[in-house]
């Protein structure tokens, strides 16, 4: 089997979330430790961070990668989605896993799936975990796919569980209040393991202790360990004053320039410093990984420019916490015209997500080439409801090149809503 039969054997196949969302999902992790089990449990074989939260856990995973990447370690990395190849999902030391490795896992062990019959995602996790072990990787940093209790990574036992923040996403799977939302992404907590909470929120503390307690696992409030201070951009990097007990301040830059990825800094910085016995780095070593962490890890999507005169910036946000922590951001940019291109699935809660639009913007309304998608009729509908008035467009390509002809050179132009939409750029 070749590469592209493989990935047509896995979509086709197997349920895929990106494709029927909620339906995709298999309950309870029998059929990821029933892989694991066949595939010798090589989920047991490495060292491995996991990472949950709402928002920020695909930045956070993969700026703790560069860091220990550019400190000489071995280091695998599995996230989710991927936005242009398959491939993207798994990687060693910032390269995608190769073509012909996901082709032979999945011609091996095409028998087991049909036994088994897993979800997409559950294969997927299997056959990252099995390449990071026959990799001999030295740590693993494990991004959930979503929640955390019943996630199919949560088979692992990390050195230390990280959970971002908590906000609202997934109600119909993961509950529709902040503390059942915050019980979900606690199930990666384990007995004895640390815990780093990255956003001290007063619905979830308590939810987050009392796990915590119960199962003997230190925890640590990031935001109460270190003070972040926003310089701005300064010559193409976010600079942040971080400040940390009786430490002298220090300034750090990130390539990443959403003023939200303050925010997972003091995250990152905290599990760092928790895992500094076991995973030592210099601090010399975590300031460049976060200069370069698009280039060491191939992160695309958060905040990143695809051109300039106009400004177009690609961003993933696609819930309410995302968007507002995204126009924090835009709010400080410069620009005469706000063109806002924008798609959505529907198969999530939108009011409140239009409602942290800005009314002022011009719109453009469009659907990805995927089962989930909001119709842009529909979008449009909806979006009118509330004054955010635009045209609709077939796809995002198609809306992008209409908002470069009518944009002026000082105008910006912000593509978001979706992992769906972002993923079908040209330019990406």
């Amino acid at each position: 089997m070749q590469y592209p039969e493989a990935i047509d054997y896995l979509y086709s196949r197997l349920p895929v979330f990106h494709r029927i969302g909620s339906k995709a999902i298999k309950p309870g992790l029998g059929n990821t430790l029933a892989l694991c089990e066949a595939l010798g449990n090589p989920h047991q074989k490495f060292r491995s961070i996991h990472v949950a939260g709402t928002n920020g856990k695909g930045s956070t995973s993969h700026m703790l990668a560069a860091i220990y990447q550019l400190a000489g370690y071995r280091v695998g990395l599995y996230t989710s989605p991927h936005l242009k190849a398959f491939t993207e999902r798994i990687r060693l030391n910032g390269q995608p896993i190769g073509e012909d490795v996901v082709a032979a896992f999945v011609t091996k062990h095409r028998a087991l799936i049909e036994t088994i019959e897993p979800s997409f995602f559950e294969v997927t996790v299997a056959m990252a975990f099995d390449f990071f072990a026959q990799q001999a990787v030295e740590v693993a940093i494990i991004e959930v796919g979503l929640g955390g209790r019943l996630d199919s990574t949560n088979v692992i036992t990390p050195m230390a569980s990280v959970i971002t923040n908590i906000s609202y996403d997934h109600t119909d799977i993961l509950g529709d209040t902040l503390p059942q939302i915050a019980g979900e992404k606690a199930g990666i907590i384990k007995a004895g393991t640390p815990v780093i909470i990255g956003e001290t929120q007063p619905e979830t503390v308590d939810v987050f202790r009392d796990v915590a307690v119960s199962l003997q696992a230190p925890i640590t409030f990031a935001d109460q360990q270190y003070a972040v201070e926003d310089n701005g951009v300064v010559n193409g990097f976010r600079q942040a004053t971080v400040s940390h007990g009786g430490v002298s301040p220090r300034t750090i830059e990130l390539d990443l320039l959403g003023s939200y990825q303050l925010r997972n800094l003091a995250t990152l910085l905290t599990t760092v410093e928790v895992l500094q016995l076991q995973l030592p780095v210099s601090a010399g070593d975590v300031e460049k990984a976060l200069a370069a962490v698009t280039s060491l890890t191939g992160l695309k999507g958060r905040f990143q420019t695809i051109q300039n005169s106009p400004r177009v910036i690609a961003d993933t946000a696609h819930n309410q916490a995302g968007l507002v922590a995204l126009f924090e951001t835009v709010q400080t940019l410069p620009y005469e015209v706000l063109r806002i291109i924008i798609g959505m699935v529907a198969d999530k809660e939108r009011a409140n997500v239009l409602a942290t639009l800005p009314p002022t913007a011009v719109y453009y309304f469009c659907q990805a080439n995927t089962p989930r998608s909001l119709a842009a009729t529909d979008l449009q509908v909806e979006a009118a409801e509330v004054g955010l008035l635009g045209d609709i467009f077939a796809d995002v390509n198609t809306a992008l090149a209409v908002a470069l002809q009518q944009a002026s050179p000082n105008d910006l132009i912000l593509i978001t809503g979706s992992n769906y939409t972002i993923a079908e750029l040209i330019d990406l």
